[in-house]
């Protein structure tokens, strides 16, 4: 498989990851049926894109991208949807792991 499309698949298990851990809070603990089946469904197929993705790139990158984001997704999700503002500390949390990513993914290629 080519690079491009372990980075296509990279990024819809990002998507889907985001949508499952939104699902997740949004089922109230898997007490509501519709969201609670959504975020399994979703995690589903986050794996399945993150295997292949995998395939065709290194699993440190392609997993250190696929947590650094979906982890920021979460947070903004959590921002617009739940009004859940982050503090100073947890803003600079979130600008290191996108700097992470940015550093991985960019520099940390292996020869």
């Amino acid at each position: 498989m080519k690079p491009l499309f372990g980075y296509l698949f990279l990024a819809v298990g990002i998507s889907c990851g985001i949508a499952a851990n939104s699902f997740a809070k949004i089922s109230e603990g898997f007490s509501k049926l519709s969201p609670s089946v959504l975020c399994i469904a979703f995690m589903f197929v986050t794996m399945f894109c993150i295997a292949k993705a995998m395939h065709a790139l290194p699993v440190g990158f392609a997993y250190a991208t696929y947590s650094g984001l979906t982890v920021t997704g979460v947070v903004l999700f959590a921002l617009l949807k739940f009004n859940q503002v982050p503090n100073i500390y947890g803003l600079i949390g979130i600008i290191l792991i996108i700097i992470g990513v940015v550093m991985v993914n960019y520099l940390g290629r292996l020869n």
